[in-house]
């Protein structure tokens, strides 16, 4: 089928639930379910307590962000609205599974699901905390009618070279979506502080472990599927995610048991999912195992990708026009969302 007709199938008859009224696809007389999965950077969402032995003073009402109640719910109100945005051109109750990064700790995530539209969604949470010297975790939020959680651990990045090194946990989390297994693998690998040659190490010992946990997930069940996912620090050609994770460009380049980045041919296109100093980058990535791309339908395959970067996200005028809004900057409060543009996914499955 054609990947525009398809994607009017998708576009006009995602319905909630298991999303079994879609229109049948003219040229297979069959329905099709499509279900989203997202990745959202959430940039320092912290509450306003102080955090034992954890780097988080600005984020206080006395610290350098005067960071007191009306900006953390101010912050809770715009990201709670931005994600009940995600997907609903196509799927009108939003991601089946989104992960998130810059997340303090288990409360501030809970805060979040309660907060406006995401309220009246059957969203849960997954969360562990890391060692990072900031306080900062990465997290899992879940629709419970679309997803069945059926396990999860978090796995500790061990970097010889550093030992002092803390950096953000990888958080593995299985279930069910559409009566099929999946793995999610949360990542929010190091930063490129101190400039990006110096670092680089380290975000490739991360796409190693990564890499392992994967591979290691699908051979004990080759049948499962694994979505990676995360704010990387590095872009889809770097060689953490080109080499170290070996996530392809294009599809038929994807031998099976290997990975395709979902988000490789948008970077290509100049589209990112932050800014810096006038050049873009696309950090958040998506990057699925083979099983999940190709024709057969009759299981979950992938349709298509995006960066999420409507107008309302974005700085509407100065010098950063167009850049993502930030909540701060240069120690100016714009009360905006984040300095990162969330990235979705979307999966499609016959079903009847």
């Amino acid at each position: 089928m054609k990947k525009f007709s398809l994607f009017m199938v998708i576009a006009l008859f995602c319905s909630f639930a298991l999303f079994a009224k879609g229109k049948k696809d003219t040229q297979n007389n069959r329905k099709l379910a499509v279900y989203s999965i997202a990745f959202y950077n959430l940039e320092n969402l912290f509450d306003t307590i102080h955090q034992p032995q954890v780097n988080d003073f600005e984020f206080t009402p006395q610290g350098s962000m005067k960071w007191g109640s009306m900006k953390y719910h101010n912050k809770l109100k715009n990201l709670s609205y931005a994600i009940s945005q995600l997907a609903t051109d196509y799927c009108p109750n939003g991601p089946a599974v989104i992960g998130v990064s810059e997340i303090e700790n288990q409360g501030v995530m809970e805060d979040l699901i309660k907060t406006g539209e995401l309220a009246n969604r059957n969203y849960k949470i997954v969360h562990y905390d890391s060692p990072d010297r900031r306080g900062i975790d990465v997290g899992l939020i879940y629709n419970a009618d679309l997803f069945t959680l059926e396990g999860s651990e978090s796995k500790r990045l061990v970097y010889p070279a550093d030992t002092a090194m803390r950096t953000r946990d990888q958080l593995v989390v299985t279930g069910k979506l559409a009566g099929e297994r999946m793995h999610f693998i949360v990542n929010h690998w190091p930063s490129r502080l101190g400039g990006e040659l110096k670092s680089r190490p380290k975000r490739e010992a991360a796409a190693a472990l990564t890499k392992h946990i994967a591979d290691s997930l699908l051979m004990v069940d080759p049948n499962s599927k694994v979505v990676i996912m995360g704010d990387l620090n590095d872009d889809p050609d770097n060689t953490s995610c080109r080499v170290v994770l070996g996530a392809k460009k294009k599809q038929e380049d994807v031998k099976p048991g290997g990975y395709f980045n979902t988000m490789w041919p948008i970077f290509d296109r100049g589209i990112g999912s932050l800014a810096y100093q006038g050049r873009w980058n696309l950090f958040d990535q998506i990057i699925i195992s083979a099983n999940l791309i190709g024709k057969d339908r009759s299981t979950l395959k992938f349709l298509k990708a995006e960066v999420f970067n409507r107008d309302f996200l974005k700085q509407q005028e100065g010098k950063y026009k167009g850049y993502p809004l930030r909540t701060h900057a240069g120690g100016v409060y714009l009360n905006g969302y984040s300095d990162h543009f969330p990235t979705i996914i979307y999966l499609g499955k016959y079903v009847d």
